[in-house]
């Protein structure tokens, strides 16, 4: 091969690797992801809550010893008239298992657990929403609580 060939094939194989990659140019499918006016792409104030239901006993009842565990479908109907109306955006619901030692208690209660969490704005009225879901569970089941817990969080999407 000639000195020139090589020249040659050295500098084709430069300019390969000398091109610039090509421009991303956003599509409507990527804009639409980033978010709107009420789903913002990124935002402050908001808060994750958390609130844990007791759907049924491993070990025996503890606050109502004669209650029946919860259904599916009882859990459902719950779930769709005192959540979802207030909370029509969105939640997620997963099953859990929890225990806790009453006081004086030797052994731990063990309990079949919904956990619910909804991503909201920290605001009177969605803390009263939150509240209003609770105390509904324990009007509908006779249940004592329904722990919540809150976190503040970032929310983007």
């Amino acid at each position: 091969m000639s000195h020139r060939a090589v020249w040659l094939l050295v500098l084709l194989a430069l300019a390969g690797c000398a091109s610039a990659p090509p421009q991303a140019t956003p599509s409507a499918t990527t804009a639409a992801l980033e978010g709107d006016a009420l789903r913002p792409a990124s935002a402050t104030g908001w808060v994750r809550s958390e609130l844990y239901f007791g759907v049924g006993e491993e070990t025996g009842p503890a606050d109502r010893p004669q209650a029946e565990p919860i259904t599916d479908a009882t859990w459902r109907a719950f779930l769709d008239k005192e959540v979802t109306s207030r909370f029509p955006d969105g939640l997620t619901v997963f099953d859990a298992y929890g225990q806790w030692l009453f006081r004086g208690a030797k052994e731990p209660n063990r309990l079949k657990t919904k956990v619910l969490v909804v991503l909201h704005e920290d605001t009177p009225q969605r803390r009263a929403d939150i509240e209003a879901i609770r105390l509904a569970w324990k009007q509908a089941t006779g249940h004592q609580s329904v722990l919540w817990s809150r976190h503040a969080v970032d929310v983007s999407f």
